[in-house]
């Protein structure tokens, strides 16, 4: 590595490799193989309940179906936890306190 700093440049400006985020096409890519991953198991036990039914015990088979049921909610909950949300503000508006008005206060209250 070399130990040459541009002149007029603070280190701060540079970003380093261990803290630069994963791109967004390689998260997007590897959340969908995540996904087509937990469906590829999802199909095996509705297949392993369906050719299970008759030959083992009826708790096999349904312990299949309903971890077949419940792999989808999982499936979809990892493969919406993407990206890191920023630990920055990303407040919009500054709030400020507003002072009494100048108009007439009676007639607030609807008497006159």
């Amino acid at each position: 590595m070399s130990s040459r700093r541009s002149p007029g440049r603070p280190d701060e400006d540079a970003q380093r490799i261990t803290s630069a985020p994963e791109s967004l096409a390689d998260d997007m890519s590897r959340r969908q193989r995540r996904y087509l991953a937990q469906m590829g198991v999802r199909m095996v036990c509705f297949a392993g309940a369906f050719f299970t039914w008759g030959h083992l015990p009826a708790v096999v088979p349904i312990l299949l179906m309903v971890a077949a049921v419940v792999l989808p909610y999982v499936a979809v909950l990892f493969a919406n936890a993407g990206r890191e949300r920023r630990d920055t503000d990303a407040t919009f508006m500054e709030y400020r306190e507003i002072g009494p008005g100048s108009g007439p206060h009676e007639q607030l209250g609807g008497r006159s």
